[in-house]
């Protein structure tokens, strides 16, 4: 099936819940799921980080044995998010976000990752994901995730997204955002009915 592309967002978050906080801890979208994703198969990471990103993420991003050639380092701050949980753990409250360099970020697909055999668009403006899906050769199969302020800002954009994707993963929340309803069957089906052969909708507890 070939490698695993992941194009995305890493970043330094601080975590407040009411068991504890973390900060500036290794975070973002690529990350999670580049890491999960090295059980199983290999993964190229594209990706920005500035140049305070400590050594000791980078180290344990080539421990998994991620490909970090793609992961581009620039003049500047990383970016940052801040944000809390309450018991209910489905749902992140931001704090604060500070794009950094991540605000300029331009995904450029260099020649040796524009076969994948798999893609995973995580979490970036659904305009970028565009970008990325017009600069590879279709994969066998291509994910993507979302968040609230997309789906809010750039629906019709998501949308044209969604119409070249095999798996969206979102949480209810989002799900119900995206589909305009509060019945998750009914969302499914909208969802579904745009392109996506398969929905995930992920909870976080």
């Amino acid at each position: 099936m070939g490698k695993l592309l992941v194009v995305g967002s890493v970043a330094l978050d601080t975590v407040r819940t009411p068991f504890g906080e973390a900060t500036e801890v290794l975070g973002g979208s690529a990350t999670f799921f580049s890491v999960a994703a090295s059980y199983f198969t290999n993964v190229d990471l594209i990706a920005v980080i500035g140049e305070d990103f400590p050594e000791a993420h980078l180290e344990f991003l080539k421990s998994r044995h991620i490909d970090v050639a793609g992961l581009e380092k620039r003049p500047g701050q990383t970016f940052r998010w801040k944000g809390e949980y309450t018991y209910q753990l489905n749902e992140a409250r931001t704090l604060d976000t500070r794009l950094n360099v991540f605000e300029t970020f331009r995904p450029k697909i260099a020649a040796q990752y524009r076969s994948p055999g798999m893609l995973f668009l995580g979490n970036i403006d659904p305009e970028l994901q565009l970008d990325v899906l017009n600069q590879v050769e279709r994969p066998s199969v291509v994910a993507c995730d979302t968040m609230n302020f997309w789906i809010e800002g750039k629906r019709e954009a998501l949308w044209r997204v969604l119409e070249r994707v095999d798996i969206l993963i979102i949480n209810d929340g989002e799900a119900r955002l995206l589909g305009q309803d509060s019945n998750l069957v009914q969302v499914a089906k909208t969802i579904l009915a745009k392109g996506p052969k398969h929905l995930i909708i992920k909870r976080g507890e």
